[in-house]
Formats: structure tokens, sequence, C-alpha cells
């Protein structure tokens, strides 16, 4: 038996790396899929879902150099479901993606300036 997903999707947010006690460091970061569809009226919708994806070892550093929010990614690897209780005692459910390869589709869109924002720039530079 195999536990395999493959998602392709929008970095919802800059990579976050932090280190554990034992000195391994983790890189987490949230990706945003969509699809489209009709509804019964006949009118097309988009859903959006959003996957906790972590990364370890060289993938983790890999993506917390070159991923931006906005990146366009495809991840490949397998779901992971956890269970922990809170503070308040109450059982707590989760689920995340362990990134086994992530490839780098496109970067993130650089903004464009804005009128205002290139107007201070020819400020400073007079």
């Amino acid at each position: 038996m195999k536990n395999t997903v493959i998602l392709v999707g929008f970095a919802g947010n800059n990579p976050e790396v932090r280190e554990t006690q034992a000195g391994a460091k983790i890189t987490s970061l949230s990706l945003a899929t969509s699809r489209s569809y009709k509804d019964a009226s006949d009118k097309r919708q988009t859903e959006t879902e959003w996957h906790r994806i972590t990364c370890f070892n060289g993938i983790g550093k890999s993506v917390a150099q070159h991923v931006s929010k906005g990146a366009m990614l495809m991840v490949t690897g397998r779901i992971h479901y956890t269970r922990w209780t809170d503070q308040n005692g109450t059982e707590r459910y989760g689920c995340e993606i362990i990134a086994e390869q992530v490839d780098f589709l496109a970067k993130a869109k650089e903004a464009k300036p804005t009128e205002a924002s290139e107007t201070f720039e020819l400020a400073l530079a007079e």
C-alpha cells in the first residue's frame, strides 16, 4: 500500500523555518489549490482548499531559499495525520503533507510599482 499525494498550487505564505530541540530544521508553508465546478443553477464556482506542507532536510532548505508567497509549486509527498491535546485538555486533530519532492513551477509575480511609489522614487532621485 502507498500513501502518495500530488498537489499543484500557489504558496500562501513565505516559508517558515523552525528548529527542533535536536537541531533538525523544519520548513513549513501553506499551499492553496483550487477547483472549478458548476453549481445547481449552472453558475461557475471556484473552491479553494488550503494544505499545510512540511519539508525536512535539503528539500526544506531549497524551499526556504527559493519560494515566496504566490509561487506556483508541485508538491509530491504523503499525508500525515496528527492528534494532540491542547492546553484546555481538548483533543485536536490535524493533517499535513510531508513533502518528498517540491518542483518550482513559477516564481511569485513581482508587484508592479504603483504610481505613488514611482513618484516617491523620482523625488528621492532628484
